[in-house]
């Protein structure tokens, strides 16, 4: 059973004492702008720069945020947001614009792109009201605090997510932030830093969440595997009943990250999931990776973990923690370059780097440094397990009835003018396009059907545009297939309900007039 912390939050907790001095160099940015680079997930993709190159605002009213993004020409004109002073429900109000989409109880960033918002001067806060993000992309939040945001009670805002993301969100840096509730959800609290229904390509860094009962989640239901290729490094969990995060269908890198008191789980990943979880310290913690409150399983590979005064619970039905010494049950492939300071190192380095109004700080990496080389061209699909690469595509149409005639379909996103539908209909003049350069397309059956192959047909003057892909079963997420380039694609017969052909990269804008199945 989950235990409430609003009693353990008044207690507050010790700071973690300062060890020897630790090889590193700090380096202090000016607050008064942006600054530095994404890192992690955000990189790829096409990168995170936010609002680099447009308008400077400044802002001191939730309303001003509001009035700034409206203002702009357009709903993807970058601008730069500089917020100084306390946002709240009381100077917080819905503006109105062709480039915007804003609410009155959260600052809401929906519909839009190439945004920056930044704390500036003596310091943004954002009290009892969340920062929403749907349906954006290209979005920084850099060195702000967001506190006490409730779901229930008074007053309420971004159900109770400090900042939540949802419904087709792309590349996403976060950077020097504290988050905190005074609670858990019996006291009104949900996440701090929550990703559902198709969120990708997000990187929290040098941030600070504590004082809840969740820390947040990538996934909202075992369902709900669309998002991940997110990163955690060098950030302070302090006093979280769990969700640190909770992982379910994607892929994270956990790294660098300090870990004290966490009060009933970490790092749960389930439902498929697999995460890379690296040069961690855990303090005074339970079950600080595992799967947990499920049966449906998730995967990761750790290595260079310091576990200090972790205790952890017997395997059950639902509990399958990875302690006590937290072996490795897959591998997860990671496409940037990064540096990982030694294990040792990080309390202190995040207790001198994480959270709003540092400075900005950042390790160089300097204390024990090694730097793992990027091991594949592009980020790798949740798995349980990775198959043996396929060969290309045969080029003739298998035989047999094509049972996505009177099947269901569905998607990750779809461009203006497509539909999901039009990959079933059997007519090659129609598609369906992603809403960026890759994507999800899915063929879905109401009771389990069993395919070993697929072809995929190209729109007429599109053949070629996808260039990486996999075929997953939909049903439990893993890898059937992989390859470069679309057409028939065979795999061990497989008994399912959903199949998936995933785009991880393409030439030009993909369109894919067919996906037919066959058994």
């Amino acid at each position: 059973m989950r235990r409430p912390v609003a009693r353990r939050v008044q207690a507050g907790l010790a700071t973690a004492a300062v060890g020897a001095a630790i090889c590193v160099a700090l380096p202090v940015h000016q607050a008064s702008a942006a600054a530095g680079s994404a890192s992690g997930y955000a990189t790829q993709n096409g990168g995170t720069t936010g609002g680099a190159g447009g308008q400077t605002v400044r802002a001191s009213t939730g309303t001003a945020i509001h009035a700034a993004l409206c203002n702009r020409a357009s709903s993807s004109t970058p601008i730069v947001i500089e917020v100084q002073g306390t946002i709240n429900h009381g100077n917080t109000t819905k503006v109105s614009g062709s480039s915007c989409n804003t609410a009155a109880d959260k600052i809401e960033l929906k519909e839009i792109s190439n945004v920056t918002i930044v704390g500036v001067g003596s310091g943004a806060v954002f009290d009892q009201l969340g920062i929403h993000l749907r349906d954006s992309r290209n979005i920084i939040i850099q060195n702000v605090t967001v506190r006490n945001v409730k779901k229930s009670g008074s007053p309420i805002s971004n159900g109770g997510d400090a900042i939540g993301m949802e419904s087709s969100v792309r590349n996403v840096w976060v950077d020097h932030v504290t988050l905190e509730a005074s609670g858990g959800e019996s006291e009104g609290y949900d996440g701090l830093f929550d990703m559902k229904d198709d969120v990708q390509y997000v990187t929290l860094s040098y941030s600070i969440l504590r004082n809840s009962g969740r820390g947040g989640l990538i996934g909202s239901s075992e369902s709900d595997r669309g998002n991940g290729f997110v990163t955690f490094h060098h950030n302070l969990y302090q006093n979280i009943d769990s969700r640190t995060p909770l992982l379910r269908g994607g892929i994270a890198h956990i790294y660098n990250n300090s870990y004290v008191q966490l009060n009933e789980s970490g790092i749960n990943s389930r439902a498929g999931a697999r995460a890379k979880v690296e040069n961690n310290y855990f303090k005074n913690s339970r079950d600080v990776l595992g799967t947990f409150y499920t049966s449906e399983a998730g995967y990761w590979q750790a290595s260079g973990n310091i576990l200090d005064n972790v205790t952890w619970s017997s395997p059950g039905s639902e509990t399958n923690p990875a302690g006590p010494n937290m072996p490795s049950n897959t591998s997860v492939s990671i496409p940037y370059s990064y540096r990982l300071d030694g294990a040792s190192c990080v309390p202190d380095i995040v207790r001198q780097t994480a959270g709003a109004n540092t400075g900005l700080k950042e390790s160089t990496g300097n204390c024990t440094p090694t730097t793992p080389n990027p091991t594949t061209p592009a980020p790798t699909t949740p798995a349980p397990t990775t198959p043996a690469p396929t060969t290309p595509p045969p080029t003739s149409t298998p035989g047999g009835t094509n049972l996505s005639i009177g099947a269901g379909s569905d998607g990750s996103s779809k461009a203006s003018g497509t539909s999901y539908g039009d990959v079933r209909d059997g007519n090659l003049s129609t598609f369906w396009s992603p809403a960026g350069s890759t994507g999800d397309i899915s063929i879905k059956w109401g009771s389990a059907t069993s395919i070993s192959s697929i072809n995929i047909r190209e729109a007429s003057g599109s053949a070629g545009s996808v260039t990486s892909w996999q075929v997953l079963n939909g049903d439990t997420g893993a890898v059937l297939a992989s390859g470069s380039r679309a057409g028939v694609i065979t795999f061990a017969r497989t008994s399912l309900k959903k199949v998936t052909f995933r785009i991880n990269s393409s030439a030009a804008t993909p369109k894919v007039a067919e996906f037919e199945t066959y058994a």
